[in-house]
Formats: C-alpha cells, sequence, structure tokens
C-alpha cells in the first residue's frame, strides 16, 4: 500500500495542476479575506457614531462586542474551497481520459488497494489545499481587521478545523463526480453550474418558501459547516443580539437555512460519501482498457 500511496503522490506532483490550482485558491482566499474584512471593519466603525449609537440602545444591541472577521473567514473559506472541489474532479477525470487510470489498475495488486491509496491521497490533498485556504484567509483578516475585532483563539481554531474538513470532503465531491462522468470539460461545468449557479438560485425560492430544505443540499450543508460555525461565535461573543436578529447573522455568516455546524458537516459527509461511493463502484466495476 505504501508503494501505491507514493506512486499516487509522485503522479500528481509531477503534473501542474496541483500548483496550477494552488495558486489561485491562495489568491482568492487571501484576497476575498482582505476584502470582506474592510467591508467589516467599516462597516463596525460606521456604528460607532453617535447616532448609530442611539439606534443600538433603542434596539438593545452593543455593536462593540461584534466580531464580524468571522463572517469574512467563512465567507472566504466558502468560496475558496470551490478550488480543491475542481481539483479532485479534474484530476480523476483526467487520468481517464488519458487512460493513466489504466496502468494503475494493471500494475496495482487489485482495484480495491489501487482506490484505497487514491483515497488516501486525495484526502491529504484536501487536507493541504484546505491549510493553504486557512493560512491565506487567515493573512487577509490579520491586515484588513483591527486587533480588537478579532477572532478569539477557539474561534481560530475552530473555523480553521471545520475549513480543513470542507476542503477535504469537497475534493472527494469532486474525485466521485469526475469518477462518475469520465469527461473534465462536462465534471467541471457540471460541478460549477451546480454549486454556483443551480443551488444558489434555488436557495432565493427556498429561502421564502422552505428554508429548512436549503441545510439539506450539497451547497447548503457545506456551507452551513463553516457559516454556522462562524454563527455560534459571533453569536457568543455578541451576547446583546436579540433573537429576531439570530437569522441575519445567520445570513451573514453564508448559513441561510443551515443546520448546527456538525450536522452540516454530517449531511455533507452524507453527500461525499455518496458521490465518492458512487464513483468507486463504477470504477470499481467498469471496463477501463
Amino acid at each position: 500500500m505504501g508503494r501505491l500511496v507514493k506512486a499516487e503522490f509522485r503522479k500528481i506532483t509531477t503534473t501542474k495542476l496541483w500548483w496550477g490550482l494552488l495558486i489561485p485558491t491562495v489568491l482568492v482566499a487571501f484576497g476575498w479575506a482582505l476584502g470582506a474584512g474592510y467591508l467589516g471593519n467599516a462597516f463596525v466603525d460606521l456604528l460607532d457614531g453617535p447616532e448609530a449609537r442611539e439606534l443600538e440602545t433603542v434596539l438593545g444591541v452593543d455593536s462593540g462586542e461584534w466580531i464580524v472577521s468571522y463572517f469574512a473567514i467563512a465567507r472566504s473559506i466558502n468560496l475558496a474551497t470551490l478550488f480543491p472541489l475542481v481539483f479532485g474532479a479534474l484530476a480523476i477525470s483526467a487520468e481517464f481520459s488519458t487512460k493513466t487510470i489504466t496502468t494503475t489498475f494493471l500494475t496495482a495488486p487489485n482495484r480495491v488497494s489501487a482506490l484505497l491509496a487514491k483515497t488516501i491521497v486525495y484526502v491529504a490533498w484536501g487536507a493541504i489545499y484546505g491549510l493553504a485556504i486557512i493560512l491565506s484567509v487567515a493573512i487577509g483578516i490579520l491586515i484588513s481587521t483591527d486587533s480588537d475585532r478579532l477572532p478569539t483563539g477557539a474561534g481560530w481554531f475552530g473555523l480553521a478545523v471545520v475549513g480543513v474538513l470542507a476542503s477535504i470532503l469537497m475534493t472527494l465531491f469532486g474525485v466521485g463526480a469526475g469518477a462518475l462522468v469520465r469527461s473534465v470539460p462536462g465534471v467541471i461545468t457540471l460541478l460549477i453550474l451546480y454549486f454556483l449557479v443551480v443551488e444558489n438560485g434555488a436557495q432565493l425560492v427556498l429561502g421564502i418558501h422552505a428554508p429548512d430544505v436549503i441545510g439539506f443540499l450539497p451547497n447548503g450543508s457545506v456551507n452551513g459547516l463553516t457559516g454556522s460555525m462562524a454563527a455560534e461565535l459571533f453569536l457568543t461573543t455578541a451576547e446583546s443580539v436579540p433573537p429576531w436578529l439570530e437569522d441575519g447573522v445567520r445570513a451573514v455568516a453564508g448559513a441561510t437555512g443551515a443546520l448546527a455546524w456538525w450536522l452540516s458537516g454530517l449531511v455533507f459527509l452524507g453527500w461525499s460519501a455518496l458521490v465518492f461511493g458512487g464513483g468507486w463502484i463504477s470504477t470499481q466495476t467498469r471496463d477501463i482498457t
């Protein structure tokens, strides 16, 4: 198994795919965090004015407790994890297109061993992308946010853990989709359209008529993993937020209709297992010559 894992790592590192996607991943994560951090900072500065303070008193809130950088971090992670999704889909579908997967299966003791080695490698690459995303987001937030508005140590840790987990699951979701579709342009078009257009469009309708459904969809659940964590952390530090404002907090965090962060993680784990498992079964049973 060790030789197979090393071979899979070598197969990926000898191509341009891993760094060709890692560079825009880092740039998007950093840039989005930087911009969102500045916007959040400016928003809280605006609320520091005397007129805004009077309104806060009437509403029973205190913006001085608001760590809005939690929202910037969650939103930045959500956007950047589209890249490991694409990475997983591209990597496996390209193997089918170029027939390199045939060589892998012919040289491995059996297909199960080869597929298990691939799973280990893609989990590792998902974690690598996740760590790169978290580091890039952290740098962007540290540059753009005042020190007294930064997350607590526990907040940083919590968002880092769910961010890496989201990246791993998105990678495996992409691998499964790539193994099922097997066409590079086909799978990339399908995933981008679904995650950026189809489900987001559906959420606009569901948010009005059936918001509870959103948390059970693929994009809604993976966004809920980080968004619900950010919302919970924000509400923990902002004790004066009234109940009627909590739904708005979850929406800003990117967790509209989402379940608790750990339940969201379980839901998306289920989706990833379903798609990845389908790709595994398809790959193990189909003729790849």
